[in-house]
């Protein structure tokens, strides 16, 4: 499985600000499933950039982009809306127990915009930019993100193709 993470910053595009998020999720990733960060960057807080990347990354077949950053209530924070233009199904399971657990340990949870849906046979879920926030929230993910890649990119199965309804 091929893993991009996507930091949304704009000091963080500008070298103003060291990007904390991003690098804690490649660890994450790294050192507690089998699969590889193939792609990373930094991009300002514009849609553009972001939709550009995320589909980009889609169409060179990471099958995993984690996001971090822009979810929030500030308005220059549009990567849900960029999300949403590039994906084809919306996965809102998976924001809402984001939400959920975190609203467990802080109400500023509730303040999250964050989406995550399906383009392709690529999951993308945005994560917030606060570098405690995203492990709480990997420490949701990991426990599903094997079956949920698994069933998004196994072959389609040629009998349930054929089936009538």
């Amino acid at each position: 499985m091929q893993v991009g993470i996507l930091t949304v910053s704009d000091r963080g595009a500008r070298g103003e600000y060291e990007d904390r998020s991003g690098p804690i999720l490649a660890d994450i990733v790294q050192n507690y499933t089998p699969w590889q960060v193939s792609q990373r960057a930094i991009v300002p807080d514009e849609m553009e950039a972001i939709i550009n990347t995320l589909i980009d990354w889609c169409d060179a077949g990471v099958n995993l982009i984690l996001t971090s950053g822009g979810t929030g209530f500030a308005p220059r924070d549009v990567t849900p809306e960029a999300t949403k233009a590039v994906l084809e199904r919306e996965t809102p399971g998976i924001a809402e127990a984001l939400r959920a657990e975190s609203l467990k340990i802080t109400r500023h949870a509730m303040l999250s915009r964050a989406v995550a849906g399906i383009r392709g046979r690529t999951l993308i879920i945005n994560m917030p930019g606060n570098p405690k926030a995203v492990r709480e929230n990997m420490d949701v993910l990991l426990p599903i993100l094997p079956h949920a890649l698994e069933l998004l990119t196994e072959a389609p199965n040629s009998e349930s193709q054929h089936r009538q309804v």
